[in-house]
């Protein structure tokens, strides 16, 4: 059956039952993305109220995770059914893992639950982790048993697994990402009208030809034609005109594009009765942002940076930085990136704007073909397929290489900026938001001393970070945390969960940015910070003394 027959029998007999259930997300990270959800084994080591460990796993088996494993020694009692949406009155002395395990799968039957313990045996991680198939990705709640905690560490180290940690507690929660090596992530969804990248500064020769015969007598051409001429096309033929008016030289300053952006307008036909110019329009708005020299960005700055260093952990990985040594060579070979390939919608004929696509889409095929070339040169570079290459060429620009706790400033120095901050903030009179920090220090005191009076968490957390005794937002946290009495408020941590959810999806996904590395929450102004600190050490992340 030809190509062309089986995609006439699927629209004959439309979408499948899946891909209705589904449609919404796979519009998000595609049959790829969904297929690794479904392959992926998520484990949840749960402990205190709980409530926001179960919300996180709501929000992964309704768009179809392969598999959980609840780990909750708790048995169910009267408070958790004020806070756990999972629990009713007959789970009252049960296994609340069980119990909620029974509740979840309900929500989607295609997803594989399992709870632990099963003996009415305390939580034993060690026994878990040597009975469990390989696991995904980890989640735990705190405040944890601290030995859990560390078996936990050294498992998702050993094993290359990603490690999440989350406390909820009355308005305030936190969450933070542990990866144990660099993650890179090609598939970054960004922004269609980012991405495009035209080359109008180094058009190459089959580009050139198209914009010279269709702009050759663009005086004399009739108003129709003259109306819709692409407008990369308008600008590649009056750079050329300026290119030649200076010496050669391309617009690079401000002032110099402002003046060739007048240049443009002036080639406009202010009476054309085909409907106007609107060509001419698009033309002078692109010239501040396509005019311009290609730069590489931070991110892949990064990548090539690190590209020698990179710590090796499976073939999924080897192959991003066996590409990316590829396209790092053919950046300094070029001093361009690989082109991308798209073409935003602009005014145009049909015909022209498809040549138009035509010819960038194939230079683009071209550049990912020299890239596989390299690649198929270095050791390893034969396993790798075409897609990859392909889909790295298109979004090298935009690839996110998150660095986990890799080089990220200590626990004080993140303190000291955060300090500085807040000080600026007061002395210019601007209206930035005060720093979040303080309710990350309290919680984690919380999560070693979980019925903490407000000046015990204060002086536990001065006594780490000396730099903030005195500070009265970190007194205002504690006085909160302390009146929550570690309970968690239910809206809060459905929220917080959503957000964890959305989190370990980018990571299984590989696609999308996740977060890097830690996200406060303040639940009572409504807002978030995302701060990189090092998460090594007794300090972030700790759990309850055994």
């Amino acid at each position: 059956m030809s190509q062309g027959q089986r995609m006439a029998g699927h629209s004959l007999h439309g979408p499948t039952d899946k891909e209705r259930k589904y449609d919404r997300q796979l519009r998000l990270w595609a049959a790829s993305g969904q297929a690794a959800l479904e392959s992926a084994h998520v484990l949840l080591v749960n402990t205190g109220t709980g409530t926001v460990g179960f919300e996180t796993l709501k929000n992964l088996v309704l768009p179809g995770i392969g598999r959980f494993t609840v780990a909750d020694g708790a048995t169910v009692k009267d408070p958790d059914l004020g806070v756990n949406f999972f629990l009713d009155e007959v789970c009252l002395g049960k296994s609340r893992a069980l119990c909620c395990r029974d509740y979840l799968v309900e929500l989607n039957p295609e997803v594989q639950g399992d709870w632990f313990p099963k003996d009415n045996a305390d939580l034993d991680i060690g026994k878990l982790i040597s009975l469990s198939p390989p696991f995904t990705i980890i989640l735990y709640t705190l405040p944890l048993n601290l030995n859990h905690v560390r078996s936990l560490e050294i498992h998702a180290e050993q094993h290359n697994i990603p490690l999440l940690a989350v406390h909820s507690s009355g308005f305030y929660a936190y969450f933070t990402v542990k990866l144990h090596t660099l993650l890179p992530i090609v598939d970054t969804h960004p922004d269609e009208a980012a991405t495009a990248d035209l080359r109008l500064l180094y058009p190459w020769a089959q580009l050139s030809d198209f914009a010279r015969d269709l702009t050759g007598d663009i005086d004399h051409q009739s108003d129709h034609n003259h109306g819709h001429l692409p407008w990369v096309a308008i600008l590649l033929h009056y750079l050329e005109k300026w290119k030649a008016a200076n010496g050669g030289v391309m617009p690079s300053t401000y002032s110099q594009k402002t003046t060739f952006r007048d240049f443009v307008a002036q080639g406009t036909r202010r009476n054309n009765p085909e409907g106007g110019e609107e060509n001419f329009d698009e033309a002078v708005a692109a010239v501040m942002k396509h005019v311009s020299q290609s730069s590489l960005s931070v991110s892949l700055q990064e990548v090539f940076n690190l590209e020698d260093k990179a710590q090796i952990s499976d073939h999924q990985v080897e192959n991003f930085w066996i590409i990316a040594k590829a396209v790092k060579q053919f950046y300094h070979m070029h001093h361009q990136l690989p082109l991308p390939g798209g073409v935003p919608d602009m005014k145009a004929q049909s015909d022209v704007y498809m040549e138009l696509q035509s010819i960038y889409k194939s230079k683009a095929r071209q550049d990912a073909d020299e890239v596989m070339r390299m690649v198929r040169a270095m050791t390893g570079g034969e396993r790798i397929e075409r897609h990859e290459v392909v889909l790295f060429c298109k979004n090298a620009k935009f690839i996110k290489l998150l660095l986990g706790s890799h080089d990220a400033p200590s626990i004080h120095q993140v303190v000291e900026n955060e300090l500085l901050n807040d000080e600026l903030a007061e002395t210019t009179g601007f209206q930035t938001p005060y720093s979040l920090i303080p309710i990350y220090l309290a919680l984690n005191s919380l999560a070693s001393a979980p019925k903490a009076s407000p000046g015990e968490i204060v002086e536990h957390v001065t006594n780490f970070v000396p730099k903030l005794a005195g500070n009265q937002r970190l007194f205002q946290v504690a006085q909160e945390l302390s009146r929550s009495d570690s309970g968690e408020l239910h809206n809060v941590s459905a929220l917080i969960g959503g957000m964890v959810a959305q989190e370990m999806i980018k990571i299984m996904t590989g696609q999308y940015v996740p977060i890097d590395n830690t996200c406060i929450f303040d639940g009572i102004e409504s807002r978030c910070q995302i701060l990189r600190l090092s998460l090594d050490g007794n300090w972030a992340g700790h759990g309850v003394d055994a």
